[in-house]
């Protein structure tokens, strides 16, 4: 079985130890290696990149080594990958993120 780590017990993501396919289960340790949640991957995740533990909503903080790292532009269910298409800085707008009251 495939496996992620959260890197802090704060962590909303977990970071994937090899690539994984869309489909495939996937088992997340916690800090001190236990299971904290089984669950498949909603789309392909590449080694080291980001899947979320829980289904954060538009405008949530994303924490990854218990800092925020970055801030959901949308939805995002249990599961999936989390890159530049669903997550903006927290700090610095990027080009074509969406900015909330700013049109």
């Amino acid at each position: 079985m495939k496996k992620a780590i959260q890197i802090d017990e704060k962590d909303n993501v977990a970071t994937v130890t090899d690539d994984v396919k869309a489909g495939e289960e996937v088992e997340v340790l916690s800090p001190q290696g236990e299971v904290i949640l089984k669950t498949k991957l909603i789309d392909d995740v590449i080694f080291g990149h980001k899947m979320s533990l829980r289904k954060l909503k538009e405008g949530e903080e994303i924490i990854k080594y218990g800092e925020i790292i970055g801030v959901a532009s949308k939805e995002i269910p249990v599961g999936e990958w989390l890159h530049t298409h669903n997550v903006n800085s927290a700090r610095l707008h990027t080009p074509g993120e969406k900015v909330r009251g700013v049109t």
